[in-house]
């Protein structure tokens, strides 16, 4: 009888610390539920860092959201100071590139629809909408194993979200399905409610920012151009493709058939031709900063790439690094067989 009431004892024991530790879960998660939907702004700055194989890119990042669903993330890659911003308003979605003065339009659902790393909401809507989530309490906080929804590359399935004690957004880390760490994501400070003026998200404004900051740093500097020749002062500068590159990834299959380079106005342009089960064409051409800023229609979405923000549609993707821009198109290949082939570019225009 002594062990019956032993085992009765230690089921009942055993189910209390399970339903605490369930109860505690449910808990957290209904904290989060409410807290994301008292959120009506907030800025964050942030640490981010993208594996690409063997090499690491690292950006600073600024987040601004307002209620209504407006959003601006200024993306710095450290290692060249390069700056992108992507802007949300009421109506469009743009990618502002201030080296090139351009800006590129989208009709698009950015962010909807896909995981953003950089984006509170998105990091707790999967949480939310995860059916099969891991839940650990640890000793100075919470962690959240989730699925990941990248359906512009599939490779990246699974997500692990920190919180601190206080429920505190900390960081993230987005895996592969081999389980290999390919993004990682440090929150260094979250302001929630913070009082953002909406010229923050005024694409106009974005653009005077950069053109006063440019007409600053010009008038700052010694004006060198008085001491130089009037052949000097008025030639011109065309960019040519001085070595064309490759993919180091090409789909089992597949072979390189044909490569013509052409003379464009203002630079080059090389047509690579790739033929077989999996068959795509690569342009590579020059661009030059425009004199004045200009936006650009885009059809897809935006796509970051491990160095660059890319466009990306069903059939083609087309990104600008280092003063080349790069289309690839395929009527056969999935996204994911897409994005392959530029990060296998991306790596090899950044070690050069």
């Amino acid at each position: 009888m002594r062990k019956v009431y032993l085992s009765i004892f230690m089921i009942l024991t055993l189910s209390f610390l399970f339903g605490c530790s369930k109860d505690n879960e449910s808990n957290i998660v209904k904290k989060l539920s409410k807290n994301l939907d008292d959120i009506k702004s907030y800025y964050l700055d942030a640490d981010l860092v993208i594996q690409n194989n063997d090499d690491e890119y690292s950006y600073k990042v600024d987040v601004y959201y307002k209620e209504g669903d407006y959003y601006r993330v200024n993306l710095l890659n450290k290692e060249n100071d390069h700056e992108q911003i992507i802007l949300k308003d009421s109506q469009n979605v743009y990618v502002v590139t201030p080296s090139l003065k351009k800006s590129f339009k989208f009709q698009s659902t950015w962010p909807n629809d896909s995981s953003q790393i950089y984006l509170i909401a998105s990091l707790y809507q999967d949480i939310l909408n995860s059916k099969d989530r891991i839940f650990e309490k640890k000793d100075d906080g919470y962690r959240f194993d989730v699925a990941a929804n990248y359906p512009n590359n599939s490779n990246l399935v699974k997500q692990s979200i920190f919180f601190d004690k206080d429920l505190n957004l900390k960081s993230a880390d987005v895996y592969n399905d081999s389980n290999a760490l390919q993004m990682s994501i440090k929150f260094n400070s979250i302001e929630i409610g913070k009082d953002i003026d909406d010229e923050i998200f005024n694409l106009d404004s974005i653009i005077s920012k950069f053109d006063n900051e440019e007409n600053s740093d010009s008038s700052s500097e010694e004006k060198e151009d008085n001491d130089k020749s009037d052949e000097e002062n008025n030639a011109s500068d065309v960019a040519s493709i001085d070595d064309i590159i490759y993919p180091l990834y090409i789909p089992s299959g597949t072979v390189l058939t044909d490569e013509e380079k052409v003379a464009k106005t203002d630079g080059e342009r090389v047509i690579l031709t790739f033929d077989g089960e999996k068959p795509f064409i690569l342009v590579e051409e020059t661009v030059n900063a425009n004199k004045e800023f200009s936006i650009v229609p885009a059809y897809g979405d935006p796509y970051l790439l491990p160095n660059t923000i890319a466009t990306i549609s069903d059939k083609s993707i087309n990104w600008i690094s280092d003063g080349v821009e790069y289309y690839l198109v395929s009527d056969v290949m999935s996204q994911i067989e897409l994005v392959e082939i530029a990060n296998s570019v991306t790596k090899i225009t950044e070690n050069k």
